[in-house]
């Protein structure tokens, strides 16, 4: 029995699948409506058929939702319309994707499950997104019937890689699942833990795509290509982002005139031209001092003019950056402020509180910063991290003030743009941020958990792992940030060197973190050259043996071979970093 009909936790997974059986090709071809009843919508059927795709662009074979009382089963009523009592489920098929949508004027809803029936090819391998960062943990797999699977998936079967999600943006969080016997997408569409109360509003949740691999086009490849159909419209910087972060090295312990220092160091180091690199002020600025998290109303005395402090920077050649966490509150808010039961976080449906972030990130813009990155959004409003998510995502029994009247995407959804909004000119980087829902809004994402400027193996599990399963995600959602590379004493910098050099290389974010003391000659030389590189927007580097590892050495950059070693002589730690 499915998990929601045994009131347990909902699992899900993505999966690939084969279209073999002729009956199934002609119930897909009836479904289509008819700008893609063409001969070319036939040759893609053809062509899945042969090579293990199958085919979403159609109306589900089962239909169930979740509601305030129970799982029901939906009944079909022809057309892509499913219902029972007030409920209704459409699936409309367009020429880009199969539009979904809900409307239930009296019930209380929680998820929608939508069922593709139909064989799947044995023998593939399956990957699958976060729904946030990476926490050193995506892998090819084979077929796991309780993997959840976020947003999208792609399935290689030895040949071909096919890909299948929904478009950027959805108004709620979806996931795949995936079986020898078809594919499940599910749809939460809660409004915080509580259901979703839509009265007499149609909910558009999200619509799905699949993409069929092209024959001899690498995995790689294959799923650039379908991060770039999932999201229409990425909002990009005119530049590649590259610099300097102060937190690998400083940990809340920075201050103006270090990172005076840095500027005029990286300045020294780095190209000349029209993009100039970032030095980036991370937590430690805020008036309460590091760690406390608002207000963003001034600063602390080791930064006791930070209009004068961007002005000097730029002066010199760099563009300041600047780190802060919107949503946490602070003491002496309002409780109203508060979500009801967390009171260290903001609620996002609140006006005065859309208002007050607003305004914090707009006079951050104001004092001269070129860059903003925001964290911890996701774990406030959510009470999780990605990494204890799951298919569950957060806890029950929570609300918003407003009511239960959005899901919680679309609230999320709201707040991203008030945020970039805000941020005016400033490039938006966005950490801790759900990845579908970030696309499209922010020019850039840390698209991993923390590196770290103290031990190594936390960079080789959290950076690598990051940056070859989520570069197909670059300059098709955002530009993807893998995190710092740092250069501190208690790294190697045998393991920091190739670090540096890989992210440069691949075209991804790269902001190293100094410890200034240890940069001596051959730390210089070094990132003269990977600044140098990573100042002019790079080809995508492509990792070739990431469908048998976690961490792959092998890479393709720039049409070159070059392998690195990540490992230390004894061997990855098995407690965790």
């Amino acid at each position: 029995m499915p998990p929601e009909e045994t009131n347990a936790r909902p699992v899900s997974t993505r999966r690939q699948f084969v279209q073999q059986s002729a009956a199934a090709a002609v119930a897909v071809s009836a479904m289509f409506a008819a700008p893609l009843e063409t001969q070319a919508a036939e040759k893609i059927l053809r062509a899945g058929r042969s090579s293990g795709y199958f085919d979403l662009l159609r109306a589900p074979d089962v239909v169930r939702v979740t509601t305030e009382k129970g799982t029901r089963t939906l009944t079909g009523e022809g057309g892509g319309r499913w219902t029972d009592q007030d409920i209704e489920v459409k699936t409309t098929v367009k020429a880009d994707g199969v539009g979904v949508s809900l409307s239930a004027p009296l019930t209380g809803i929680r998820r929608v499950h939508l069922r593709w029936n139909g064989p799947v090819a044995s023998g593939q391998r399956f990957l699958g997104d976060h729904w946030e960062r990476a926490y050193g943990d995506l892998e090819w797999r084979g077929s796991v019937p309780d993997r959840a699977m976020p947003w999208y998936f792609a399935a290689w079967d030895g040949s071909r890689t096919h890909g299948y999600g929904v478009l950027t943006c959805p108004a709620a969080f979806c996931f795949w699942q995936t079986d020898s016997e078809g594919i499940s997408l599910w749809a939460d569409v809660r409004s915080g833990g509580m259901p979703l109360r839509l009265g007499q509003r149609v909910l558009d949740m999200c619509t799905v795509v699949s993409r069929l691999g092209k024959s001899g086009e690498t995995p790689f490849a294959a799923l650039h290509a379908f991060c770039r159909q999932m999201c229409p419209s990425p909002r990009l910087a005119d530049h590649s982002i590259y610099g300097h972060n102060d937190w690998d090295f400083a940990y809340g312990n920075n201050s103006a005139d270090y990172t005076m220092d840095v500027a005029r160091r990286l300045v020294a180091l780095s190209p000349s031209g029209a993009n100039r690199p970032y030095v980036v002020i991370d937590d430690g600025w805020e008036p309460a001092g590091p760690g406390q998290a608002g207000p963003w109303d001034g600063s602390n005395k080791k930064f006791p003019d930070m209009p004068g402090l961007t002005a000097e920077v730029k002066k010199i050649g760099a563009r300041p950056g600047i780190w802060i966490r919107p949503t946490t509150a602070w003491d002496g808010l309002p409780d109203n402020w508060r979500i009801s039961g967390r009171n260290g976080s903001l609620d996002p449906t609140v006006p005065e509180v859309i208002h007050q972030i607003e305004t914090d990130m707009a006079r951050l813009t104001g004092w001269g910063f070129e860059l903003i990155k925001h964290d911890f959004s996701t774990v406030d409003i959510m009470g999780r991290f990605g990494s204890s998510m799951g298919s569950s995502l957060t806890d029950d029994g929570w609300k918003f003030a407003e009511g239960q009247g959005r899901t919680t995407a679309e609230v999320i959804l709201d707040l991203y743009r008030v945020m970039r909004r805000g941020a005016g000119t400033a490039v938006v980087l966005g950490c801790n941020t759900f990845s579908h829902l970030s696309a499209g809004i922010f020019e850039a994402s840390r698209t991993g958990d923390d590196t770290s400027g103290q031990h190594w193996e936390r960079s080789r599990k959290m950076g690598v792992n990051c940056l070859a399963f989520r570069n197909a995600q670059n300059r098709a959602f955002y530009a993807t940030d893998p995190d710092m590379a740092p250069i501190t004493k208690d790294v190697p910098w045998e393991k920091t060197t190739q670090w540096l050099d890989l992210v440069a290389r691949s075209g991804s974010v790269l902001f190293t973190s100094l410890d200034m003391s240890v940069v001596g000659p051959e730390q210089e030389a070094k990132l003269k050259e990977v600044l140098a590189i990573a100042a002019v927007q790079q080809p995508l580097g492509e990792p070739l043996d990431w469908l048998d590892t976690t961490c792959p050495e092998e890479w393709k950059l720039d049409g070159k071979k070059k392998r690195y070693q990540w490992q230390n002589p004894e061997g990855a730690s098995p407690f965790g970093v």
